[in-house]
């Protein structure tokens, strides 16, 4: 029989780990806000995380590894880091602690474990903030907005510096807009201050003034007034998907980059941690973040791609509904789109098994996809089915998918996933592109035909590779160690 602990004892260690979890939190917080150093935890970001959050995930990435990481380590690997005075940077304390017990030596200690591995972060050249104007402040936009003020650190990183609607800017219309950024009914409050300026048509953000501004021609805003310079725009209106027209934004002062959250229809799209090293920063203008589904399966694929081969293979993505479609039904330029979203589930198309292949050319002409629009509001699935070049078993995938959420240069991209009660609500708030359901998983006799699923927050997942990419095309890199 197992012995019983005291209850008593119990209590004392939960609260003892409680307050470790709140020390660690409080790290991470006066890193970023005074060094722009941001701490994660096996790619899960911790910055404003409640110490329950913080031991859940420290639970739940222990039973990944098979091996415990607790939170008195990657609390103390946080005080050796606050103590090297780092350049801004992105460290992995899970990571670290995963590597101090398999690669330290009996005598080192976490901090002389922790100053040995990052001492090529010291050295390591910082950039240049840049700014950012977000154009259209719907679903992504507001989501990007929270974002980039929570991520604003020091202020050399991207800053939100403006917002530009197509609508009249006046009282009611801010104050709106402030609520609508404060509450949110899927992804909950925003956890800041928001200050209504009618004087200068702006809000004051955690103390940040952001400019709204009033155009329905991109190129006639003058954004060099409100002291923005060599800015990168965000395009999340939907309302330009060419180039010719997404150029009117460069014609504007002030703007010399352009980002669209939506698939492109005569530029590259981009899938970060896929495809962006086929462009160089430098050389971007104007180029597209792709889709939502897009970037929650593309990553998957291509590691399967790699590892087996994919000979053909149909994509069916269960999607959360959007604002295009009707709340009761009413005429819609799209078959089946104009029925009640609230109460159907709706065929329509999806162009994400084409868009793929652009960033994937070996794919190309391999897939099909289609879309079922569902009565949820957020939180989508994507159904791979495949046929592979190579067998392979079911462990041998199943494998393939957790080493490449756990390590190598998609653990921001995937998420791995063993709960065998996993629903789509679960998913609210994930800032992987992909979260792999591993119980789902089939693998036929033959070993070449299987089937995926892949869950992902079509907002929330998708704003993080926005800002992923926006970092990369802005310049504005940290040195990472994952």
């Amino acid at each position: 029989m197992v012995p019983i602990v005291p209850f008593e004892e119990e209590i004392k260690s939960y609260q003892q780990q409680q307050n470790a979890a709140a020390r660690l939190a409080e790290i991470v917080s006066n890193m970023w806000i005074n060094e722009g150093v941001e701490l994660v935890l096996f790619r899960n970001q911790i910055l404003h995380q409640r110490p329950g959050s913080i031991l859940h995930l420290h639970r739940h990435i222990s039973t990944l590894y098979s091996t415990e990481v607790t939170v008195f380590a990657t609390t103390e690997i946080a005080i050796a880091i606050q103590e090297m005075n780092l350049p801004p940077s992105k460290i992995d304390i899970g990571t670290l602690a995963v590597h101090f017990n398999k690669q330290a030596s009996q005598d080192d200690s976490i901090s002389y474990f922790v100053r040995k591995q990052l001492a090529s972060v010291v050295h390591h050249q910082g950039f240049k903030a840049k700014d950012v104007v977000l154009y259209g402040f719907g679903r992504i936009g507001r989501l990007l907005a929270k974002e980039l003020i929570n991520t604003t650190a020091d202020g050399n990183q991207l800053r939100l510096r403006a917002v530009v609607v197509r609508e009249e800017v006046d009282l009611f219309s801010l104050q709106k807009r402030a609520n609508l950024l404060k509450r949110d009914s899927i992804h909950g409050d925003f956890e800041g201050t928001i200050e209504t300026d009618w004087e200068n048509s702006a809000l004051i953000i955690n103390g940040m003034t952001i400019y709204f501004i009033s155009s329905s021609a991109p190129e006639d805003v003058d954004y060099t007034i409100y002291g923005i310079e060599n800015a990168l725009l965000i395009d999340n209106t939907g309302a330009f998907r060419k180039k010719i027209d997404l150029e009117r934004h460069l014609r504007a002062k002030g703007i010399t980059q352009v980002l669209l959250t939506a698939p492109g229809k005569d530029l590259p799209d981009i899938v970060y941690g896929i495809n962006e090293h086929t462009v160089s920063p430098t050389d971007i203008k104007i180029c597209s973040a792709a889709s939502c589904t897009t970037n929650a399966i593309t990553p998957v694929l291509s590691i399967i791609d790699n590892a087996f081969g994919i000979a053909t293979g149909h994509v069916e993505t269960i999607h959360a509904y959007t604002n295009d479609q009707n709340l009761v039904d009413n005429m819609h330029k799209k078959e089946r789109r104009g029925r009640a979203a609230g109460l159907n589930m709706v065929i329509t198309e999806t162009g994400a098994g084409v868009a793929v292949s652009r960033v994937l050319p070996s794919l190309s002409g391999k897939l099909t996809s289609n879309a079922v629009r569902v009565p949820i509001p957020n939180g989508s699935l994507a159904i791979l089915q495949l046929e592979l070049q190579q067998k392979c078993t079911r462990q041998e995938l199943d494998n393939i998918l957790l080493n490449a959420a756990l390590k190598g240069s998609l653990v921001e991209q995937i998420k791995y996933e063993n709960n065998r009660d996993l629903v789509s609500s679960d998913i609210i708030g994930t800032t992987a592109a992909a979260v792999i359901d591993a119980p789902a998983t089939i693998v036929s006799s033959n070993g070449r035909n299987v089937v995926i699923y892949v869950w992902y927050d079509n907002e929330y997942g998708y704003v993080h590779q926005v800002m992923r990419l926006a970092r990369y095309v802005a310049g504005v890199r940290q040195y990472s160690y994952y």
